[in-house]
């Protein structure tokens, strides 16, 4: 069982919600925000100061595609394999964040914490196809040219 108080800026985050357990969702968003993903000893701690089973929070956690149990670089790019990006060749924009940061379909995050690749369905933005994003942040009309100055412009803000 976790410490009492000892997660203060989740204390912070329940007490903004009034530890109201109708706002889980609400609450595991601003958690995953603060950590870039939601661990397993806060989830426990989130679980018992709202009164909840460890059951439910994970239910709700592992439910929704935003929610995240694995750490996440600094930067979250999401290639977009929508039909209209995947016609439009999100394929080889995927395989160029892959490339140049020594990533593969099974390992999304780098060593260093700093970028996450991760693929998913749509968007909503298939009128600038193909679509990415990082840190919800939209680069419209991508190509693998693009992206490697993209990928060069993060790289020199660390």
């Amino acid at each position: 069982m976790p410490k009492k108080d000892a997660y203060p800026e989740v204390d912070q985050i329940l007490q903004s919600y009034g530890s109201d357990q109708s706002s889980v969702i609400s609450i595991l968003q601003d958690v995953q925000k603060y950590y870039r993903y939601l661990p397993a000893d806060v989830l426990t701690y989130v679980a018992e100061k709202l009164g909840l089973s460890e059951a439910k929070i994970y239910s709700v956690a592992t439910f929704y595609d935003n929610f995240s149990l694995e750490p996440k670089g600094k930067y979250l790019i999401k290639v977009c394999d929508g039909t209209a990006c995947h016609v439009r060749k999100s394929g080889p924009i995927l395989a160029t964040l892959r490339k140049e940061l020594g990533l593969s379909d099974q390992k999304h995050t780098t060593d260093d914490m700093e970028f996450t690749v991760d693929i998913v369905s749509c968007l909503g933005a298939c009128g600038l196809a193909p679509v990415l994003t990082v840190n919800d942040k939209v680069y419209p009309a991508m190509t693998p040219e693009k992206t490697t100055a993209l990928l060069n412009e993060l790289k020199g803000d660390k």
